[in-house]
């Protein structure tokens, strides 16, 4: 079997990945540099026994030197996540998810004995690359709107509407065909580890995938990390007697999907993509906030109610879904965890998991934040 190199593999995504890998007889690598701001909850990272484990820096060329040697293919998932936290860490966000795949690319062209070895590269792109969501106007059909004005957002206005007749748009998947909008530094940097990794890719002949991840959740998911993605939030507030907090009014629609399916679509990428292109990587099922905290309290049992601020946050979206057409027809992926389902086994990993509450400290971090008027 081949050896793959998983960056991030001591990850959330990543030790799923390695996990997965290593259960079909891969020979698997995982170069990792154990970031607190993940790993705090626990001293025993998730690192499957059976993996090679490298410690290292993907910004450093010596950290892909130590974990390139005999390497026949790549999954690129080490990176820095949260839209919030890179508007006010921008130089960690670009330094980290643009500047550490130039580097392993640098590296590549420096050293032809290490490219020639490579046959595949898989990237995490990210859906926060879309920006605002596509959506269809009765009078004008297919439309992709650009973010909703402040002036609107501070009136109380949430909803997304059409630039041409100002008639309330309904939200539809998002293709990959999408202009992408870049609304936060993260997206931004992810955006830039997508196009260069394509743009090398197609230069030096190595099939290149690009999946963009919508919103992931599952065990092995930070509690205690503000930034890790809003189900682990909401179960965090919830088990610590708090209540979610949601902007807006909770209708704003995200696809949730669950960690398993995300990691089963990667493995696909490696074994099935054949040429360099890009695909979404979501449930395909639009959820919104306010479902999401009703499904959590049913399977908690917990009668806590979200606590609704009136707030907007600049950057946010109204409505980001996938249509997931194309990874179903070029790879064969179909997700199989409901959210329900998903959310269950998270809440029951979760129960015996410190879970310390910080998102209220990370808004007062958070310099880009309005109130309504």
């Amino acid at each position: 079997m081949a050896k793959v190199l998983v960056t991030g593999g001591a990850g959330f995504i990543g030790s799923h990945v390695v996990d997965l890998l290593v259960k079909k007889g891969y020979d698997v690598r995982i170069l990792d540099n154990l970031d607190p701001q993940v790993h705090e909850e626990s001293s025993r990272p998730n690192i499957n026994k059976k993996a090679e484990f490298v410690q290292g820096d993907i910004t450093k060329r010596k950290a892909w030197l130590n974990a390139l040697n005999d390497v026949d293919e790549i999954i690129h998932l080490a990176g820095v996540v949260g839209i919030n936290q890179s508007m006010y860490q921008p130089i960690r966000y670009l330094n980290t998810n643009s500047l550490g795949i130039a580097v392993l690319y640098e590296t590549l062209l420096k050293i032809p004995k290490l490219r020639k070895n490579i046959k595949k590269i898989i990237v995490a792109s990210s859906k926060t690359i879309y920006g605002e969501g596509a959506y269809e106007c009765y009078k004008h059909g297919l439309v992709f709107p650009g973010i909703r004005p402040i002036k609107q957002l501070e009136s109380g206005d949430w909803q997304v509407h059409c630039s041409n007749c100002n008639e309330n748009l309904k939200p539809v998947g998002v293709t990959e065909n999408k202009p992408p909008q870049n609304l936060s530094v993260y997206a931004l940097s992810k955006y830039d580890l997508e196009r260069l990794s394509i743009m090398y890719g197609e230069a030096m002949d190595i099939p290149t995938i690009a999946l963009r991840y919508f919103s992931a959740y599952g065990p092995r998911q930070s509690l205690s990390n503000p930034y890790s993605g809003v189900c682990a939030i909401f179960i965090s507030r919830i088990i610590n007697k708090k209540p979610p907090i949601i902007f807006e009014d909770g209708e704003q629609l995200r696809d949730f999907i669950y960690v398993e399916d995300i990691v089963r679509a990667t493995v696909l990428a490696l074994e099935k993509g054949r040429k360099s292109d890009c695909f979404n990587v979501g449930s395909g099922k639009p959820t919104s906030l306010n479902q999401l905290v009703e499904i959590l309290k049913e399977i908690l049992d917990n009668s806590i109610e979200p606590e609704f601020k009136n707030d907007f946050r600049m950057g946010d979206t109204r409505s980001d879904y996938a249509d997931i057409t194309k990874i179903r027809k070029e790879l064969g992926f179909s997700p199989m965890i409901s959210l329900k389902n998903g959310l269950e086994k998270l809440t029951q990993w979760s129960s015996d998991k410190t879970a310390i509450d910080r998102f209220e400290k990370s808004l007062v971090k958070n310099s880009v934040f309005r109130r309504v008027k």
